[in-house]
Formats: C-alpha cells, structure tokens, sequence
C-alpha cells in the first residue's frame, strides 16, 4: 500500500496512462506493452524520492509544562531534605528564583519561543539540583564516618550558588527579550507618526 501511494508510483503511472494514449492513437503500434512499461520505468526513475516525515518532538510550551510537573516533584523531595542553614538559604534563593521563572503567566509566552532557555531550566530541575543535594546527603554520611577534609556543606553551597546566577543570567536574558519588544512598540509608535491618528489633525 505504501508504494502504491508513493510519487514513484504515481510517477510511473502517469507515464503509463500516457503509453497507453500512444497505443489507442496507433503511434505506439505492436510494441505498446515495451512503450508503456518504457514511460511507467522513466516515470518512476524520475520522480524526487519519498521524504521520510519529521519526528513530531513537543514544543517548547508543552516540554514547560512537563518540567514544572517535574519541579513540583522536586520540590517535595527538597523538603524532605535536611539541610544545614546556610545551605537552606542559598536553596530557599534558587527555588524562588525557579519558581518566578517557571510561572506560566510572566514567563512561559517568552520562555516557549526560547528553546535554550526551557533546556536550562529542564537541567537545573531534573539534574543539576537534586544531584547536588543527593551528593551532599550521600558525602556528609561518609564525612561522619571518617572526618576531616573540606566540608560538603561548602561545596553544596557553592553548587546552589552557581546554579542562581545560571537562573538569573536566564532572567535577565528574559527581561532584555521584554525590554526589547517595549523599545520596538516604542519605536513603530513614533515612526507612524500623525498618521497614526486616522490622519486627523487639529
């Protein structure tokens, strides 16, 4: 069935439809089976080849949707976690800052035609957060077996730390987007000019 569909086939039919046209108007005479199976083969050799279809990936909108499920997860795991004070508070910053970023009213139209931004947040909350709080947990158990070295506390407060100022270089990237589209409007405003009143002057 998929070939009886394909452009080679329709090709090569056309081709044939035209062989037999030949053969009724007598130009083909006894050698019409060799003419129409002549044109249906050129037909069929000449056609473009079948594209194959494009995968059909979620976009940036529903892939949100998806990761503040995610989050939402992730925040109930967070909670669970006992963490010491200082750590709590650089992770108190970053899930505020998440959630602001993760807000479908103020920031989901800009984040859906932002691919690379849904691709931080999507890091930050399904990889990069739970992981730094999962190597905390699993390295202070170690650390009260054997004590000594740096402390994990101090590396899981510099992980949370990075992954703020990677969560505001994406909210300052979103605010210069706004900025952007406000100085646009601004500028089509004033090139518009009397005209924008209908012509109507005073």
């Amino acid at each position: 069935m998929a070939y009886l569909e394909s452009r080679k086939n329709l090709a090569g039919s056309a081709g044939g439809l035209a062989g037999l046209v030949l053969t009724f108007t007598g130009v083909a005479g006894p050698y019409w089976p060799v003419v129409v199976a002549g044109l249906y083969g050129a037909g069929a050799l000449i056609a473009p080849p079948e594209r194959p279809a494009v995968p059909d990936f979620p976009d940036p909108s529903a892939q949100l949707d998806e990761v503040r499920a995610d989050f939402d997860r992730l925040r109930g795991y967070l909670a669970d976690a006992d963490l010491p004070p200082a750590a709590a508070g650089a992770l108190d910053g970053l899930t505020e800052l998440l959630v602001a970023l993760l807000d479908p009213g103020w920031s989901g139209e800009l984040l859906a035609q932002d691919p690379e931004g849904v691709h931080v947040l999507s890091r930050t909350v399904r990889r990069d957060l739970p992981e730094a709080v999962d190597s905390y947990v699993r390295t202070r158990w170690w650390t009260r077996m054997t004590p000594g070295g740096e402390s994990p506390e101090r590396h899981l407060v510099r992980q949370l730390g990075l992954l703020r100022a990677e969560a505001e270089r994406l909210a300052q990237t979103l605010r210069e987007t706004e900025a952007r589209r406000q100085e646009s409007h601004t500028r089509y405003l004033e090139d518009r000019g009397p005209a924008g009143n209908g012509g109507i002057t005073a």
